[in-house]
């Protein structure tokens, strides 16, 4: 069942056929399950004006915002961006285009992508700038607008555990927005903290099937904390 191995042995393998111009949607909230090294890759790779779609952009020193610092992202479609300042000044400089979306909009977003579903009416948002320009329509006397699916070519995806066939496991708040993107990725990109092999995982403690997921990579991570406090004694 080799074909079935999804494992790469290389980030520069891992991300390889990214291009300029492509769109990436990463999985993650706040510094949590993001796809740290993935991201350090494009980084590194110098790959510019791309599209990326994710609830966030992390910091200037952790997360999708270092890729604002030689300016690779030339769009941002995010729920919430207020942790970085440099994310802040481009966008109010016009040198980065951003979109922003409810949260659970861009979950939803992500979700139909994957499932092949190209657009969705939802109540969120109408009666605000986020309904400009779109269609609007009432259902049993309340108003929605319509929202359009997102997919990208690559989806980058951080997860707990993994076979080698690509069966994900997710912990805790890493569950957050990467099982949905895993799913609208043309390429979908994941790294793990570990592999094991076909039939160790529980078939009912998988998140994501290995049908969604492209390459598959072992890596390790900082778990950085974007806010650290302590309770008052």
């Amino acid at each position: 069942m080799a074909g079935f191995n999804k494992v790469v042995n290389s980030y520069e393998e891992a991300m390889a056929g990214l291009e300029d111009g492509m769109t990436v949607i990463a999985g993650g909230f706040g510094l949590c399950g993001i796809p740290e090294n993935l991201i350090k890759e494009i980084k590194q790779k110098g790959t510019k004006d791309l599209t990326v779609v994710s609830n966030n952009c992390g910091t200037h020193e952790y997360g999708l915002g270092v890729l604002l610092v030689d300016k690779q992202i030339k769009k941002m479609v995010a729920s919430y961006v207020g942790e970085n300042d440099m994310f802040e000044q481009q966008m109010m400089s016009g040198e980065l285009e951003v979109e922003l979306t409810p949260q659970g909009t861009l979950a939803e977003k992500m979700r139909a992508g994957g499932a092949g579903i190209p657009a969705f009416y939802t109540a969120t948002g109408y009666g605000t700038p986020v309904a400009e320009g779109k269609e609007e329509r009432q259902f049993d006397g309340r108003d929605y607008i319509l929202e359009e699916a997102i997919t990208g070519d690559f989806a980058i995806i951080k997860a707990w555990k993994a076979d080698t066939y690509g069966n994900l496991v997710f912990r805790k708040t890493a569950r957050n927005f990467n099982p949905m993107a895993a799913t609208a990725g043309k390429i979908t990109v994941v790294e793990v903290e570990e592999i094991v092999e076909p039939g160790e995982l529980d078939p009912d403690e998988i998140h994501t099937p290995g049908i969604y997921v492209n390459r598959l990579i072992k890596g390790t991570f900082d778990k950085t904390i974007e806010q650290r406090t302590v309770r008052a004694k």
